[in-house]
């Protein structure tokens, strides 16, 4: 979806605002496409949680790794699956022992397989 009109666009803000959840979504995929981080941040840590899933998934389509570790220490377990998979493909293992003391299995697992290698 996209808004030509700006008058449009500002009116389904307005309505995201006042916590319309159909507006939220539509207001939260537009800001995702535009890629912007901040405002689909800003109606997550509302606690909507289509702006969530779309925060994990812009921050992982920008390499936001920082943003992923606020998520996942906040307890999304599709951030922390990401962390992990950014610090495999890092072989970053401070990291992974970190996340794996923190009690994430995925994180325990993967160093396990590159101690292997």
């Amino acid at each position: 979806m996209s808004v030509a009109d700006p008058d449009e666009g500002s009116e389904l803000r307005a309505r995201a605002e006042q916590g319309d959840s159909d507006a939220v979504d539509e207001w939260v995929e537009l800001a995702a496409e535009r890629q912007d981080l901040a405002e689909v941040r800003r109606f997550a840590d509302r606690g909507h949680p289509t702006a969530t899933d779309q925060l994990v998934a812009l921050a992982a389509e920008l390499g936001e790794v920082d943003e992923l570790r606020r998520l996942a220490a906040q307890g999304n377990r599709d951030a922390a699956d990401l962390v992990v998979e950014a610090a495999v493909e890092r072989e970053d293992l401070d990291e992974l022992r970190a996340l794996a003391d923190q009690g994430n299995s995925t994180a325990a697992e993967a160093l396990l397989e590159l101690d292997e290698d």
